[in-house]
């Protein structure tokens, strides 16, 4: 068990398929990376927090910062963002290219491998 682990366990039954699925691709897409909770929401942290994520009532919660939103402007026209955020429907699959893509992103920004 991870705290990441816990805290999914606590997430809704109807919603932990997703925040499941959103938490393993970030294992796989940042495999270095330490699993922290912070604000309590789960994090992936390299020297840097690079994203969170957390499960609201009616979206899953991706929080990379604010510089992807607007390095991703264009791609994230379907989603409600604000600064730091990106909501995505329960009802929609996840769109894993673009969080890889947003991942990619703050890889590069932070240096990590």
């Amino acid at each position: 068990m991870t705290v990441i682990t816990d805290y999914l366990a606590t997430v809704p039954t109807e919603h932990r398929t997703q925040a499941t699925a959103l938490y393993d691709l970030l294992r796989e897409l940042l495999p270095n990376a330490k699993e922290r909770l912070s604000y309590q929401m789960p994090s992936f942290w390299d020297r840097y927090t690079l994203v969170y994520f957390a499960a609201a009532q009616h979206h899953l919660g991706f929080y990379p910062t604010p510089q992807p939103i607007v390095a991703f402007e264009d791609e994230l026209q379907a989603y409600h963002t604000s600064k730091g955020a990106i909501q995505f429907p329960y009802d929609q699959p996840l769109p894993k290219e673009l969080i890889t893509k947003i991942v990619q992103f703050q890889k590069a920004r932070y240096q990590i491998k």
